[in-house]
Order: C-alpha cells, then structure tokens, then sequence
C-alpha cells in the first residue's frame, strides 16, 4: 500500500490529487477489510465481553469512547499523509523538516532541507564497460614524464596569456580511469540547507532575500566544520532549487536537472551578455553520456527565437537550453553566480561536473578534462589560478581601476578579511600557489565538503561584491584550517589550452565592419577620389592605423583557431 502511493507522488510533482485520492481509497479498502475480519474472527469474544463492558461503563458512554477513539485515529492518519504529500511535492529530491512553530504568525518559519545527495548510495558508473578497453591499474601513468616546454619567445603581433601544452589521455583511457566510487568526504558527511519563508534582514549590510540574510554569527559558523551541518545555500524559499525560490525554472526542466547523471557540463548566459559557444573536439560518448545546459533569462531567450536559434526542441548544438524566471539580481554577472556555484543544488544527483562562462568555447572533451585536473590528482575540486595577480588586495586594486565595482563595496570587502587576519600573499603560503583564482572554469566533485565550499563562497558573494575572486582564498583557508582538504589551482596557460575566450557581444557587435566592406574587394581609387572620401568623412587616412588595430583583435581570433590545431597535435592522445 505505501509503496504504490509514494511512487504516484514521486512519479510526477503535480499528481498530488492522484496520489491523494490513491492512499486515501487503499486506507478505506483496508479498514473495511479489518472491520470485516474481526466481525467474523471475534463475534465469540465480543459475546464475552461487551455484557461486561457495558455493567461497568454504560452503552451510551462505551459508544462515545469507541467514537473518539475512531475520530482521533481518522485525524492522526490523515494528517501524516498531508504532512507526507506536501513534503514529497515541495522538496523534490530534497527531505524538508520544519524546526519551529508553522501556526505562529509571530514566529518566522525555519525549515531544514536535508540533501538526499548525502544520505544515497554512490551513482554507479552509467557508462558501459564494453566502452573502456584500458585498464585503470597501469603501473606508470603515460603522461607521467611529461612537461609544460619553456614559453616560446615574444611576439609583439601577440601579446598577453597564451595555452601552453596539456598532456591528456585519450577518451578511453581517461575515461578507464574514471573511479568506481565517490570521493571521501573529510568530516563532513550530511549537509542540510535553511529554508525560510519570510528571511529577514537583522543586519544592515550585505545579503539577499534569495540567499536568506543569514546573520554574522551564522556566517561564522558555517566555517566550524562537523560531521552534520545545516548552512544558508540560496534559494532559502524552497527546499526544491528552481520551484517558487527565485531563479525559478520550468517544471520539465527540473525533472530533467534532477536525473541521474555521471558528468554535465554547464554554463550561463544572462542579460544577452555573451554569444554562444559551441563546444569542439567532443567525442560521440561524451556526446551521448554528457548533457550539456545552458542556463539564460528571458532576454537571452528572446535573443535566441529572434536569432532563429531556439525552437520547441530547447537545443542549441549541443547546449540544452534552460530558461530561468523570477532572477533573484539585477545585475547579471551576479545571477550568473547562481549556477556558477550552485550547481550542486540544481543537479542534486550528478557526480562531476565542469563550469565554463558563457563567453568560453570548450575545445577539449570533458573525459579528459576530469582525468588531467581531478583523476590524476586525486583532487575533488579544481579551478586556475590567475595569470598576473596571486594576491587579493592587488586584485583588489586592479577591479577598481577596472571599474568592475564601486571602490567603497570593494574596499569595505578587504577591510573586512584584512580585519579576520587576511594578508598579502607569500611564499610562506606554499605549498598554496596563489590567493586568487581565474574563476571562469570550476571542476569539480559533488560531494559534502565541496558542496559546503561552493555554498559558503556563494554566502560570501551574496554578502559583499560580486567578484568572487575576493573572496575566494578566505572561504578556501577557512576550510583548509579545519579539514584535510584542497584545491587544485593549475596554472592559467592549462586553463587556456580546453578554452577559448572569446568577445563579450557588446564588444563583437562594435567590431564588425560595415556591410559589404568585408566581402567586397575595394576598387583601384585615384588621388582625387581618395581626397573627396577623406573630405567626406569616409575612411580617413588618420584613422587607417585604429581599424588595423581592430581588425587585429578579430583576427587573433582567427590565429587562436590555429592554436587549436597545435594542441591537438600536442596532447598524447
């Protein structure tokens, strides 16, 4: 009987109605059964002993008795299958327990949403052993004597980062050396998630009513790590990410998030920020076995359907387009931060997963990414680290003369670490390589302690700026000072060898020529035509070199395509 009424409620989060009427029609069938069975089984006891009853207590009040006791098992039973219906509808993959008073208005209500991610077995290996013809238990890995050459000499047409070469493991292989079973979680075994239906700000600054406003003393100690914690994680109205939590996603699309998957790959696109990128060098398993999503608001959509690249199916290439509503920000580089480090909470069953920014193209396939920055690590979570800065009051410095957010938010941000004991970066901080990370690719492991890590770095971002690389280093060395965990940061040339950067749209829209200038050779001008269009303000002579110069940039991009072909060439695959 329970089993049949839970998988109709499990089956679909809107059949509620069914599963209802379902438990409610197999209660009565069985309670008539019973009534059934002790008429015929006891009418020889009940002969026995109602005389008895009714000379001590009476008939009338023997009935009333019998009455209540029927009443109050009819209320008992019926509210625990509401109670049920409604977490089992609003949770989705997630167990809500309440831990103070729904009836007092006066009370604000504090749930706690336990992630079943913690509390099921390890997702078993969904890809067929058929596919892997390299055994995992080599004694010496191949890329074991390889590396990074010396930078090649500078090239003034070229300047800034470049790729450098990546030794990476041909898919199968990569693939072969998969691990069977997840990552140990240091101490951190259970992680659960605030939900509140009414958050309220108690402090003046900082926080969201996305990210539930939680209070200094609850910042400090989601940092004392335990065996079982409950910490704020954004979408504090839900216990099911994407259903009435702000960043709200299409019921058919949640289902679909919330399968069961080995690897995804995701990115985002908000405000119709960036162009698409479609991912290269894939091969067909990964094509097969690895969902790639991308997530964009209602503007980008638009954008997509105008563009006639968005139709019924949701597919852009390869990208499973994800529309999300009700965007708990203004600004879009802070939604962004939502799936950038939430991705746990939207695939609250998916093992690995690999972050790009929406302006990235990925040109390596993700098997080998996942063997070359976590497998052969031994790493659960891997991002790189900037190429110029490692110290965060110098990146500080540099967002402001960037102007990448108002100096007073940025400068209250470093006082506030620099006050916690935050300081310059310095050998003395080896074997970690830097303080700030380039935080356009993340590579990672859903377990408890990244899952936890990825939540407090969210905190923080939704408490002070946006710019996460800020505060990237003090949520890491919060954690590291309390487990024995790490990060890999790998250099940003490795980065830059699996992903190509390319324009904002803004950017691009300003670089492309004029109609018919680009396709058509221009024609053989004699001095005086050249002195009548220099007079008429077309093509002038003085601004000859500056077009060069943007023809230059998008031309880099063509040379990076060259790049390509030399980092296929490169990696030992």
């Amino acid at each position: 009987m329970t089993g049949g009424s839970l998988g109709l409620r499990t089956g679909s989060y809107g059949s509620l109605q069914q599963g209802q009427n379902g438990v409610l029609q197999t209660q009565n069938s069985f309670i008539v059964r019973k009534s059934s069975r002790m008429s015929l089984s006891g009418s020889r006891e009940k002969e026995r002993f109602l005389p008895l009853i009714y000379r001590y207590f009476g008939r009338r009040k023997v009935g009333m008795l019998i009455l209540a006791v029927f009443a109050l098992l009819a209320f008992l039973t019926g509210f625990i299958t509401v109670h049920k219906e409604e977490a089992s509808e609003s949770s989705g993959p997630y167990i809500a327990q309440t831990i103070q008073n729904k009836k007092n208005s006066e009370v604000e209500t504090v749930t706690v949403c336990g992630d079943v991610n913690s509390e099921r077995p390890p997702i078993p290996n969904p890809f067929s052993p058929a596919i892997v013809t390299v055994s995992s238990s080599s004694l010496e890995h191949p890329c074991r004597h390889f590396s990074v050459p010396p930078p090649p000499p500078g090239d003034r047409r070229r300047i800034g980062p470049r790729p450098c070469p990546v030794c990476y493991l041909p898919v199968d292989q990569a693939l072969a050396r998969m691990p069977s079973s997840p990552s140990a979680s240091p101490v951190l075994q259970h992680l659960n998630y605030f939900r509140e239906e009414n958050p309220i700000k108690a402090e003046p600054h900082g926080g969201s009513d996305f990210g539930g406003f939680p209070s200094l003393k609850q910042r400090n100690d989601s940092f004392n790590v335990k065996e079982s914690m409950t910490v704020h994680c954004g979408f504090a109205k839900g216990c099911r990410p994407g259903s009435q939590t702000g960043f709200d996603i299409d019921d058919t699309d949640l289902k679909e998030l919330e399968q069961f998957h080995g690897v995804i790959v995701a990115s985002a696109i908000f405000g119709n920020y960036d162009v698409i990128q479609q991912p290269k060098n894939i091969s067909e398993i990964a094509k097969k076995s690895i969902p790639f999503f991308m997530f964009v608001d209602e503007e980008t959509e638009a954008y997509l359907k105008n563009s006639s690249g968005l139709d019924s199916s949701k597919m852009v290439g390869l990208w499973r387009i994800v529309v999300v509503r009700n965007i708990p920000y203004t600004d879009p580089r802070r939604n962004g931060k939502v799936p950038k480090l939430l991705l746990h909470r939207l695939f609250p069953h998916v093992r690995y997963s690999i972050w790009i920014d929406g302006k990235l193209q990925l040109v390596v396939d993700p098997f080998q990414i996942l063997e070359r920055f976590l497998w052969r690590q031994n790493a659960t979570f891997a991002i790189s680290r900037h190429y110029r800065r490692f110290d965060v009051f110098e990146e500080a410095e540099a967002n402001k003369a960037g102007g990448k957010y108002d100096n007073a938010s940025i400068n209250y941000q470093v006082e506030f670490y620099k006050k916690e004991g935050l300081t310059p970066y310095s050998e003395a901080k080896l074997p970690i390589t830097s303080d700030v990370p380039e935080g356009c690719v993340i590579i990672k492991e859903h377990i408890p302690i990244t899952n936890l890590f990825t939540c407090l770095w969210f905190n923080e971002v939704d408490r002070f700026t946006s710019r996460d690389q800020l505060s990237f280093s003090t949520v890491r060395d919060k954690i590291m000072a309390q487990v024995d965990w790490g990060v890999n940061m790998f250099m940003d040339c490795e980065r830059r060898n699996f992903v190509i950067q390319a324009y904002h749209r803004d950017l691009l829209e300003q670089m492309v020529p004029p109609a018919g200038v680009a396709n058509l050779p221009p024609p053989a001008k004699d001095k005086t035509s050249l002195v009548k269009d220099n007079m008429a303000g077309r093509t002038p002579v003085k601004k000859n070199p500056v077009k060069r110069g943007r023809d230059r940039k998008s031309g880099s991009r063509r040379h990076r395509k060259v790049v390509i072909g030399s980092r296929d060439s490169i990696s030992a695959r």
